[in-house]
């Protein structure tokens, strides 16, 4: 066993930390142009998803302004996530595209600089220009470009995640996105549609960001990864409809993300393996699935095998499955597992809106994880030939490497302490901010730990965190991938730590526990390593090891414990908090439209509005479309022709739409001093509307009637002119 230490020398140089925030806003948004209308959709999917966040909103078009001044509202917001909503076009003006390409430069540095102190993670969504400024070929090539150099700036950055007008066109395509009589009021440039699906997109990022990640994805095989039955239709006799190449596709980009994929089958497991090797076109074959169970047992039971074989909870597993009654045997022998039935159409559609699928930037253990795990497989092979658990580990080769952690570790280093169960002392989670903050205080050192052995690497799967307090090295974190358990690299941490005290003149090393419901391995590893005492303290114990016998320890293995198969891990983990009460199926199937998302905000807003009396009932049709037009936009039961728009809740925002909907609907152009003039009520707005129709017509039907004399010779228009003067005088 070859092993490489070091202590930690590495420190980001970054200026001390900000005090805390004087306004700490869950959900903090900036945008170029009027992004009020978001609210509503925001609000409405915080209550869907039952997280407890609020929207803020920056001061209008100040952007840059909330990059560069520290005590900004994104600076300063210690909650949820800033939001930036940006639009190039807004940074065309008072200057040409030469201007736009140094704006978006100058945006993308001052990002990066800022993002550094920030402690919230930042959703960038890039909105689209209008159709009038795309329409030009040289503006058009611009924003082109200067997308591509948004995502570049965007893509290094951990704790920044990008929404394009791309990804907005693929998961939520509104046909009319611009509203250019609101841009041009109030500089609202898009419809209710379009800010629907902008607050969704926005909504999916939060949602990504609060819950674990789900890591195993188990398929059903007949009618899920293929049209037929394998048994039944024979090899050649399965095909890949639309549907399941849209599904075997999908699967594989999940995959390609790190996403491990099983399959649990009720067939012959030759069948399956047949139906593969006879359609070697299809997306998936049977080596892109990293365990199989294939077998007539429950697929619950099969589940359960399966989460035991990969080391893995339950609450890791997504299953999916055509058949409803195996989805039902799922759910309630495994409730921790996310349980699918496909549709029976629109599969493609059906996943791509399907939550619980998205996934923020891969880390590179990510990516490697199929790799990984199909390793591990052929470590227990050779654990089973094994005569002992010595000869084993003497057989891996292993190679561990504990060394200062680095700067573009600390995203992995933040998703393990989100992640590590067993072999977790504290238990206590942290962000990548959060990370990054402790570091730069001072306050603590961190070690990382990187296992490989004869088979390939484990990547990055140990972390230790401490400090320095009187002559005792603490720690305040020490965990280890479960994957690494059982093979005494928690022993080498452990001594690892022991060393350094010494080699600091330290006496102690203090190791603080906290108890959850599935980090038994880690007080066993406590016990038996011979702390000097463990004394109760406020949530747990605290072991003192001294120094010089810490730093002897060594891993005995006939004598270890196997943490891995301690007999509290056997038992299902209880579903984590930031799952419960989702209804992923229920928003794939239902919430996938931008209109129809409209109507259920609208739904929702009507239904918590306070019953109330209309004062006037509308006399025209004129007054009871807009009516209509006023309860939809204020979001009240009940609306009469003399009611005042304020003292229903209007304000100047619902003023742009509401003027910039009459136009469409009536196709006149009404002022916005019409709003504030005066009482602004139902029949204040009908008479206005009728006066410009009015108006309108006169000036069509004069201009048609010059147009019409233009055509006319003089004597002809001399002759006209005669003949209404004889009429006028009763001739």
């Amino acid at each position: 066993m070859k092993t490489d230490t070091g202590t930690s020398n590495w420190m980001p140089s970054v200026a001390q930390i900000k005090p805390e925030p004087a306004v700490a806003a869950a959900v903090a948004v900036s945008a170029t142009f009027t992004a009020e209308p978001i609210q509503e959709t925001l609000t409405f999917w915080f209550d869907e998803l039952g997280l407890p966040y609020r929207v803020e909103f920056a001061p209008y078009n100040q952007v840059f302004q909330q990059l560069l001044d520290p005590s900004s509202l994104l600076a300063t917001n210690n909650g949820a996530a800033n939001v930036i909503l940006l639009r190039f076009e807004d940074w065309t003006n008072g200057g040409g595209i030469e201007h736009l390409y140094q704006t978006v430069e100058q945006f993308a540095s001052g990002l990066t600089a800022a993002v550094a102190s920030w402690r919230t993670p930042v959703i960038v969504a890039q909105c689209p220009c209008s159709p009038g400024f795309l329409a030009d070929p040289e503006r058009l090539e611009a924003a082109q470009k200067m997308s591509q150099v948004l995502r570049a700036a965007i893509e290094p950055l951990s704790a920044v995640h990008l929404i394009t007008p791309a990804d907005l066109d693929l998961y939520y395509p509104v046909t009319d996105y611009h509203d250019p009589h609101a841009d041009e009021l109030g500089h609202v440039p898009y419809t209710p549609e379009y800010f629907a699906a902008l607050g969704t997109m926005v909504a999916r990022k939060l949602d990504a960001m609060r819950r674990p990640a789900y890591k195993v994805i188990a398929l059903d095989a007949d009618y899920t990864l293929w049209h037929g039955v394998c048994a039944e239709d024979g090899p050649s006799g399965i095909c890949l409809d639309p549907d399941r190449r849209a599904l075997q596709e999908f699967m594989r980009a999940q995959k390609e993300a790190g996403v491990l994929l099983s399959m649990v089958s009720k067939n012959e497991d030759d069948d399956v393996a047949d139906a593969f090797r006879a359609n070697p076109e299809m997306p998936l074959q049977l080596e892109d699935f990293t365990a199989r169970r294939v077998n007539w047992q429950p697929k619950s039971a099969n589940l359960i095998s399966l989460a035991e074989e990969l080391s893995l909870g339950l609450d890791s597993f997504i299953f999916v499955d055509d058949n409803p009654t195996e989805i039902a045997e799922v759910q309630a022998h495994c409730p921790e597992v996310l349980a699918l039935a496909l549709p029976k159409e629109d599969i493609a559609r059906f996943l791509r809106h399907v939550w619980a699928f998205d996934r923020l930037k891969a880390t590179r253990e990510d990516r490697e994880r199929s790799a990984m795990y199909a390793q591990n497989l052929e470590r227990t092979r050779l654990e089973k030939k094994a005569l002992s658990l010595q000869d084993f580990l003497g057989a891996l080769e292993l190679d561990i490497r504990i060394q200062p952690v680095q700067a573009e570790e600390l995203a992995r280093v933040a998703q393990l302490t989100q992640r590590t169960n067993q072999m977790n002392f504290t238990t206590v989670r942290r962000t990548e901010m959060d990370l990054r903050d402790l570091l730069r205080s001072g306050k603590a050192e961190c070690l990382v730990v990187h296992l490989s052995d004869r088979f390939g690497s484990y990547g990055l799967v140990g972390v230790m965190l401490f400090g320095t307090r009187a002559d005792t090295l603490s720690l305040d974190t020490f965990l280890l991938s479960c994957r690494a358990l059982g093979k005494g690299v928690e022993h080498r941490m452990m001594a690892r730590l022991g060393e350094i005290a010494r080699e600091r003149g330290l006496a102690y090393v203090d190791a603080p526990f906290a108890q959850s419901a599935r980090n038994r391995p880690a007080l066993d590893l406590l016990r038996t390593i011979g702390a000097a005492y463990q004394t109760p303290r406020e949530g747990g114990l605290l072991f003192r090891f001294p120094a010089a016998a810490l730093a002897a320890v060594a891993y005995k293995p006939n004598g270890a414990v196997r943490p891995s198969v301690a007999a509290d891990e056997k038992k299902p983990a209880a579903m984590p908090e930031e799952r419960r009460g989702t209804d992923y199926t229920a928003i794939a199937l239902a919430l996938w439209d931008p209109a129809a998302i409209v109507e259920r905000v609208r739904e929702r807003r009507e239904a918590a509005a306070p019953k109330r009396k209309a004062n006037g009932a509308p006399r025209t049709d004129l007054e009871r479309a807009l009516v209509a037009l006023w309860m939809e936009l204020l979001g009240v039961t009940s609306v009469g022709v003399h009611d005042n728009f304020f003292d229903l809740g209007g304000h100047s925002l619902l003023a742009v739409q509401l003027i910039s909907r009459v136009r469409q609907a009536h196709e006149v152009d009404l002022s916005l001093e019409l709003v504030y003039s005066g009482a602004f009520t139902i029949e204040a707005l009908a008479q206005a509307i009728e006066v410009a129709q009015i108006e309108q017509a006169g000036a069509d039907q004069y201009a048609s009637l010059l147009a019409e004399l233009e055509t006319l010779s003089d004597d002809e228009v001399r002759a006209l002119l005669a003949q209404e003067q004889d009429h006028a005088a009763g001739n």
